[in-house]
């Protein structure tokens, strides 16, 4: 058992159901998992890892709802500059789907460090493009080497050009795959407890225009997965 204890914070912001706000506190954790948060003076000394928050305010991590983690390597891209949602995203789309595993590890560690650094430690990402390698599963065990609470949506888009789609063809997968691929990737889902909030998979078959009518008409047919269905298509 792995143990961290963070202390002698100036005051720690407990945000429960009482809004407490304790002076001269510690944290202390085992596992990842938090077990003790009060005045320093009650708590353990030690742990494995001791982190001295003196003069610190100790603040729940933030959480934030919705993200694109596989989209961390591809800011600033001059041909998707000054430009509206469609043209931007049309300028990115085969960029997007070229996407190799390592590039998917990366553009993630990158993403989430970045949230860790403003106070973010639970991530919800919705990544679409899966092409090249890339699958949800890279998303997942890099989240996992990072150490965020993370809650992964399998992202899709379905309709493309050809059928009055927004993206080409070639950046678009068969829904049947998309089912498919989904109930592979259930396995994957870690529950860590009431107390540490599990790892939740969702169904994201979203995206301009997306999703196409079997879809619409049928919803994801998956158990274990919740839906992240478009309230109405942007125009």
């Amino acid at each position: 058992m792995k143990t961290l204890l963070a202390k002698n914070a100036t005051v720690i912001v407990t945000m429960d159901k009482d809004r407490r706000e304790i002076k001269d506190a510690s944290i202390y954790v085992e596992d990842g998992i938090i077990k003790q948060v009060g005045p320093a003076s009650e708590l353990p000394q030690t742990a494995d890892t001791v982190i001295d928050m003196s003069g610190q305010v100790v603040l729940p991590g933030f959480v934030n709802c919705h993200h694109h983690l596989n989209q961390t390597l591809t800011r600033n891209l001059p041909n998707s500059q000054n430009n509206n949602l469609f043209p931007w995203l049309r300028g990115q789309y085969r960029i997007w789907a070229g996407t190799t595993p390592e590039a998917s590890r990366t553009s993630v560690i990158v993403g989430l460090a970045e949230l860790a650094l403003s106070g973010c430690t639970t991530v919800f990402d919705h990544s679409y493009i899966f092409k090249n390698g890339n699958t949800v599963d890279c998303l997942i065990d890099a989240a996992k080497e990072f150490g965020s609470r993370f809650h992964c949506s399998r992202g899709s888009m379905s309709l493309g050009e050809s059928k009055g789609g927004l993206p080409p063809d070639d950046c678009v997968e068969d829904e049947k795959f998309i089912l498919s691929d989904t109930q592979r990737a259930i396995p994957r889902r870690e529950p860590r407890g009431d107390d540490a909030g599990g790892d939740r998979p969702v169904l994201a078959v979203l995206g301009d225009r997306q999703p196409a009518e079997g879809f619409r008409r049928d919803g994801p047919p998956i158990q274990g997965w919740a839906p992240h269905p478009p309230l109405r298509d942007v125009r």
